[in-house]
């Protein structure tokens, strides 16, 4: 009678580590509504508005990637940007509100304004990207089984850069790559912009104006701008373009009686390159491909 009941409280037991076990392969706690997957999104004049997640994704990709690009680059921008929501909502969880709809987060989008934004090309457009969100439903990057912090940006100088030197983290999946499709052959890749010594001192806090010299500059290995001494000033690069709003920190200066900054790429540079991206799959990438070039040892799977 003893071994019986003793049988019995083993195979109970040994019910509930199997229940235990399989909750904890299935638990995807990144929704407070999980059937409807809804989240809580912080519009730029403060309103909260819920959205189904693959809705949220559509004005999304309709604000942060051209939507003329290529199917398997607007594929492979579903799967980053849901990544992206997925990682904030977890980080947000103390907060009234799941992600911001800014560029501090993601840039969202209404229908009303993809329709200003795209005119005649609204319909055409707005059919593409809700095919790439569709066509990728629920599926994320995962690095060591944790959704990954997944950054992107629109091109780089040819290399994308090290997670280390613009967020001051080191992310094992995000490293510099090649990013070969980047280059002089993009409109405005190389962009030049002019300042007045005047503007250019007061934007960076410089108070004497009249000689500016520049030295002590180092590079980070993809050619961009680590730290720069200007009239024994030394600023990150990264401080440089935020505070005079250039478009990537691969640049240089010219001083003369007015100043010319020339930038290439445009971006922070960490994460996947969207023009890269575009580049990729002309080529005949897939979306996969384009995102395992980008992040490092990833794995891309469904969140449900």
């Amino acid at each position: 009678m003893k071994n019986k009941i003793l049988l019995g409280v083993v195979i109970i037991l040994s019910l509930i580590n199997i229940v235990v076990i399989c909750t904890k392969k299935t638990d995807h706690s990144f929704f407070k509504e999980e059937e409807e997957k809804k989240i809580t999104v912080k519009t730029t004049d403060n309103q909260l508005e819920k959205l189904n997640l693959e809705e949220y994704l559509i004005g999304v990709l309709a604000a942060e990637i051209p939507a003329s690009f290529h199917e398997e680059a607007l594929k492979a921008q579903a799967v980053a940007s849901r990544t992206y929501a997925l990682y904030k909502i977890k980080t947000n969880k103390n907060e009234n509100y799941d992600i911001l709809a800014d560029i501090s987060n993601q840039a969202y989008i209404t229908k009303d304004e993809m329709k200003e934004k795209w005119q005649e090309g609204y319909d055409r457009y707005l059919e593409k990207i809700t095919k790439a969100v569709h066509e990728t439903k629920d599926e994320a990057m995962f690095y060591q089984d944790e959704i990954i912090e997944s950054f992107y940006f629109s091109m780089s100088n040819g290399y994308t850069e090290d997670a280390s030197f613009v967020f001051s983290e080191s992310l094992p999946y995000i490293e510099s790559v090649s990013s070969k499709w980047d280059n002089e052959s993009l409109n405005n890749f190389t962009v030049t912009t002019t300042f007045t010594k005047e503007d250019f001192c007061t934007k960076l806090g410089i108070t004497n104006c009249q000689n500016l010299i520049i030295n002590n500059t180092t590079y980070t290995n993809t050619h961009r701008i680590k730290t720069m001494t200007i009239n024994n000033q030394e600023f990150k690069g990264t401080e440089i373009r935020k505070k005079l709003n250039l478009r990537s920190t691969d640049f240089t200066i010219d001083l003369k009686d007015t100043i010319t900054v020339t930038t290439k790429g445009y971006g922070h540079g960490v994460g996947m390159s969207q023009y890269g991206a575009n580049g990729m799959a002309k080529e005949g990438y897939n979306y996969k491909e384009i995102l395992n070039h980008y992040y490092k040892d990833i794995s891309i799977k469904k969140i449900v």
